[in-house]
Order: structure tokens, then C-alpha cells, then sequence
């Protein structure tokens, strides 16, 4: 900042000044003799005059060197600039360096942040393509090996392959969607077990392929949520029941309510989760020694699951024990401002 500058930005400074002396000499001239009050006044203001033009020159002098070196710091290309900010000569300094850093701090996290998602959408895009290739090359050895083959059962292999296909895809659609929630979504009275019943069909012919029994309550309940993501939701906890029970088991639903909250039970007869994973189960890619033990383990409908129940005021939990079942409840809480979501 040169000197010119510096006069510049005292402009208020000196306006004031102008006022006060102004005001100074109107009083002179109005309680003094007239024949002392002009030399008096010429002598008051080129006094004052003086003694702000020290003042200013003192000041300019006193500050030069800060603002040489924070000029020097808004021309550098330095990344760690922070640290070749020159020292506060003042508190009004103090105060814009704090500012300085404080915005910097918010740039950086928020950078972080991208830099995060960034790296979890690409993760989870080669995650993605490695696992739908899987249903993929399934579909081509069934054609390559069709020798022997009626046309029903090769088409009823192939309809395995496509509705593995098609969830994986549907995965990959709703996890685009995560942070557009606000633009694709509509609050509304759903009935809870007519959105069970859609999901379900989904997975009919697993049912029946594995010979698992199927039970739900009478729960022609009435929730506030998106049909839509719930059926998401609830396709998710089913795909990974039925992954992960044995023929002959059983998948119940059932529901609760309380003063506080409304409860959808989605229990299986499975292999339940250890002690040690139950708590990382929502968390992103992680499948624990289920999926060292079941390669069709990806880690990611739980954590979708979890994710769009949270956007949508929902919750989700799970209680399990090993060898024995595993219960995922969606829980709807009754006291919500869904103008927030």
C-alpha cells in the first residue's frame, strides 16, 4: 500500500476533522474580538493541520511494513501462506489475520470434503463395476455351457443373473441420488405393509428357490415417509436376509409402536453377525467376516439403507446373534418437521 492509498481509505478521517475544525473556527469567530479572530483561527487550524499530518505520517510509517509484507503474501503463490503472515501491529490487524484464517480453515475443510466424496464415488464405482461383471460372465458361461440345457431352465438361470443386474444398477441409482434427497423426494401418508408386500415380490422367486417362509402381521399401519425410498429401504434389508439364510428358513415382519415411535421388525432365521461386526454394519464397504466367508458380500445396501432412512428422519438399527438371526428395525419416529429434511 503506497502513501496515496493509505490518504485514500483516512478520507473519513479527514472529513470528520474538516467538520470539528469547522466547528472550532464558527465558535472563534462568534466569542472572540474580530480584529484577533482571522490570524486566530489561520493559526488554530494550520496547528491541528500540522498535528494530524504528523499523526497520519507517523501512522502510515508504523503500519508500511505490514502491509508491505501482507502485499507480498497476496502475490506469492505460496500454499502455506498462513505462516508467512506478517504479526499484527494492532488489534484491528489481529482481528482481519484471525478472519483470514478463519476462512481459509472453512476453504480447506470444505475442500477435505469434496476430496472425500470424491474418493468414495470412485471407490464405489469400482466396486460397482467389479460386482455387476459377476452376473456378466455368469450369463456367458450359461451360454457357452447351454449344451444339455431346456430353454426354461437356461432362461430361469438367466432371469437369476438379470435380477442381480438389475439391483446392483438400482444401487448405483439411489447412491447418485443420496445428495439430491431434497429434489426427489415427497413426504406422505404411506400404508406400511402394501409398501412390505411390493418389496417382497421382488425376491418371490428366491423365496421359493430357497423354500424360505415368509410371515407378516396384520400391520395396515399409516407412516409419513417417501414410498419410494422406504421400498429401497426395505429391498435392501430383505436382499440381504435372504442372502444370508439357509434354505428352509423363515423371514417374519412385524410391527410396534410407542408414545415416541412407530417400529418395523424385519427379522430372519440367518446366520446372524458376530459381536465384533454388529457395530460397523451401516458403515460403507464393510462386509467383516461375512463377506470374508460369502464373496456376494459388497458392503453397500446396509450403508445405502441406513443413509436414506437418516434423510428421510427415519432411523435404522439391528440386533443379532450369531448362528442364530438377525433383526433390522426402521424406526419412525411420530414428532418430525419434515420442512427441515
Amino acid at each position: 500500500m503506497n502513501f496515496f492509498h493509505y490518504l485514500k481509505d483516512k478520507r473519513n478521517f479527514f472529513i470528520l476533522n474538516m467538520i470539528i475544525m469547522f466547528f472550532v473556527s464558527l465558535m472563534m469567530i462568534v466569542s472572540t474580538d474580530s480584529r484577533n479572530a482571522v490570524s486566530n483561527i489561520v493559526y488554530t487550524n494550520m496547528v491541528i493541520f500540522f498535528i494530524v499530518a504528523i499523526y497520519v505520517i507517523i501512522e502510515y510509517y508504523y503500519n508500511r511494513e505490514f502491509y508491505r509484507e501482507l502485499n507480498d503474501v497476496v502475490e506469492s503463490n505460496h500454499e502455506e501462506f498462513l505462516a508467512t503472515l506478517p504479526k499484527p501491529r494492532n488489534d484491528e490487524q489481529l482481528l482481519y489475520l484471525e478472519l483470514l484464517k478463519k476462512v481459509n480453515s472453512v476453504h480447506g475443510d470444505q475442500l477435505q470434503k469434496l476430496y472425500n466424496e470424491k474418493m468414495d464415488h470412485q471407490d464405489f464405482i469400482t466396486s460397482w463395476i467389479h460386482e455387476v461383471k459377476v452376473p456378466i460372465a455368469a450369463g456367458r458361461l450359461l451360454m457357452e455351457n447351454s449344451n444339455g440345457r431346456t430353454v426354461e431352465n437356461l432362461v430361469d438361470k438367466f432371469e437369476d443373473e438379470l435380477d442381480r443386474i438389475e439391483n446392483y444398477v438400482e444401487q448405483a441409482l439411489y447412491y447418485s441420488r443420496i445428495d439430491s434427497f431434497s429434489k426427489d423426494y415427497f413426504i406422505s401418508e404411506v400404508v406400511l405393509d402394501q409398501v412390505a408386500k411390493n418389496s417382497v415380490k421382488k425376491f418371490a422367486k428366491s423365496f421359493i428357490n430357497k423354500q424360505i417362509r415368509f410371515h407378516m402381521d396384520n400391520i395396515e399401519q399409516v407412516v409419513h415417509t417417501d414410498s419410494k425410498w422406504l421400498g429401497f429401504i426395505m429391498d435392501q434389508v430383505f436382499s440381504n436376509s435372504l442372502k444370508y439364510t439357509g434354505e428352509g428358513g423363515e423371514i417374519s415382519v412385524q410391527f410396534e409402536e410407542d408414545r415416541k415411535e412407530k417400529r418395523l421388525q424385519i427379522q430372519d432365521t440367518g446366520i446372524g453377525i458376530k459381536p465384533e461386526d454388529i457395530s460397523r454394519v451401516f458403515e460403507k464397504g464393510f462386509t467383516g467376516s461375512i463377506g470374508r466367508s460369502h464373496a456376494k458380500s459388497t458392503g453397500l445396501g446396509l450403508y445405502l439403507a441406513k443413509e436414506m432412512a437418516l434423510k428421510l428422519g427415519h432411523d435404522l438399527s439391528i440386533h443379532s446373534e450369531d448362528g442364530k438371526y438377525t433383526k433390522v428395525i426402521i424406526h419412525f419416529p411420530k414428532i418430525r418437521n419434515y420442512y427441515h429434511l
